[in-house]
């Protein structure tokens, strides 16, 4: 039997999720039905627009551009940041639901999936049915929706994903190709960036139709192999499968561009609390705990340095690896104006995998953890269902009064 491969794409995944969840809060205003992106603060200096809205997308934005240009195309624009550990959680929540229907997933991004339908074809009139089927219960249980591209090959159920959104199902079968794929710019294509678009274009190449009619080894002479890539894909060439072997996840980062630079050590230690409740988050909402931790700092004259440490036991807890951070920020930096400021974790084991304790351990330490535990758990509850500014810590709401780093 011929393979059949879904692609699976949320349509502004994180504009809707973050729409979801404000709606969930309480908002009266759905984001999604007016002119909003998800992306940084204009003060921020690398600010850009990381997805927008539909009417926002009739002003002209896109998805890459400087938020500063989005709001002089649209003055009225609504703004949001992102909230990276609600984005994960959303995904893992829609991956475990495909995976129920098949096992055969390859998780491709945070919010986009390729399923291998071939195993489970005969219990469905038609692949086109399974996939509105798949599509409509996704809205219905999620609210958010998706599209879904069909192929016998991965690289053209990505593309066929791509057509016309929102909320809708395509195929691009091989047999389709001259029809539905050769007539699209060639900009189009999958993996053909602008730099190849240049070189394709200075070549006469304007549409995938042209790619595929050309001679490759003139196309190869000018883009190496990745231009026989592009010509195999504009031709529908593709022996790709989809692998279905989860990817574990080998760390958690999270770091941030300050808006200004940054000379004071309680003003950085602020910042490290609010990068440590988000990893943390993230950590907790995959039921892992990180072995260990990594501080990066960047200085206004863009050199940049790090410093690490094994924790005596794997955590979760956002005490803990702030605390870690702290000491690893303390070791590390020398005053210098600081421009960016990260963590990173790593070594990642289940949540649940047992803990070897230390003498010490059992007596002082255990109950404390606990103690943490159910407040992470509490803090975790709370913004899930109010909103990630549900809780703010009083230390991110104002400077210290003293020089403690709490």
């Amino acid at each position: 039997m011929e393979q059949i491969i879904f692609h699976i794409d949320v349509n502004s995944a994180y504009l809707s999720w973050t729409a979801l969840e404000r709606l969930a809060a309480g908002d009266t205003v759905d984001l999604r039905q007016i002119p909003a992106i998800i992306g940084g603060d204009i003060s921020k200096r690398h600010g850009v627009v990381l997805a927008k809205s539909i009417p926002a997308k009739a002003y002209g934005i896109s998805t890459g551009e400087p938020v500063v240009n989005a709001v002089r195309k649209c003055p009225h624009l609504t703004i949001v940041p992102p909230d990276h550990a609600m984005y994960e959680k959303k995904s893992h929540a829609l991956m475990q639901y495909l995976s129920n229907i098949s096992p055969d997933i390859e998780q491709a991004s945070i919010d986009e999936c390729y399923m291998d339908f071939t195993s489970i074809a005969h219990l469905y009139p038609s692949p086109e049915t399974a996939a509105a089927a798949i599509k409509d219960e996704i809205c219905s249980r999620f609210g958010f929706t998706v599209n879904i591209g069909i192929s016998n090959k991965k690289v053209l159920s990505k593309m066929a994903s791509d057509f016309k959104k929102p909320n809708l199902v395509h195929t691009l079968y091989s047999r389709e190709i001259e029809k539905k794929l050769w007539p699209l710019p060639v900009s189009s294509l999958f993996m053909c960036g602008h730099s190849s678009v240049n070189t394709l274009q200075k070549l006469g190449i304007i549409t995938i139709g042209d790619l595929a009619k050309a001679n490759p080894a003139i196309i190869s002479s000018h883009l190496k192999s990745h231009g026989m890539l592009l010509w195999n894909y504009a031709n529908g060439i593709d022996d790709s499968v989809v692998l279905s072997q989860p990817v574990k996840r080998k760390g958690v980062g999270s770091s941030t561009t300050l808006s200004h630079d940054v000379t004071d050590r309680k003003e950085a230690a602020r910042f490290l609390l609010s990068l440590t409740e988000s990893l943390s988050a993230s950590l907790r909402s995959f039921s892992e705990a990180a072995g260990l931790v990594c501080v990066e700092i960047k200085y206004n004259n863009f050199q940049s340095v790090s410093h690490q440490t094994v924790l005596d036991t794997p955590s979760a807890s956002t005490e803990t690896i702030y605390q870690t951070a702290l000491s690893l920020f303390d070791a590390l930096w020398d005053g210098t104006p600081i421009r960016l400021l990260g963590i990173r974790t790593s070594k990642l084991v289940s949540a649940d995998e047992p803990v070897q304790l230390s003498l010490f351990d059992l007596n002082a330490k255990a109950p404390e953890s606990e103690k943490q535990k159910k407040l992470d758990a509490a803090l975790d509850s709370i913004r899930n269902k109010y909103g990630q500014g549900a809780v703010v810590r009083g230390s991110l709401l104002s400077p210290p009064d003293n020089d403690s780093w709490d």
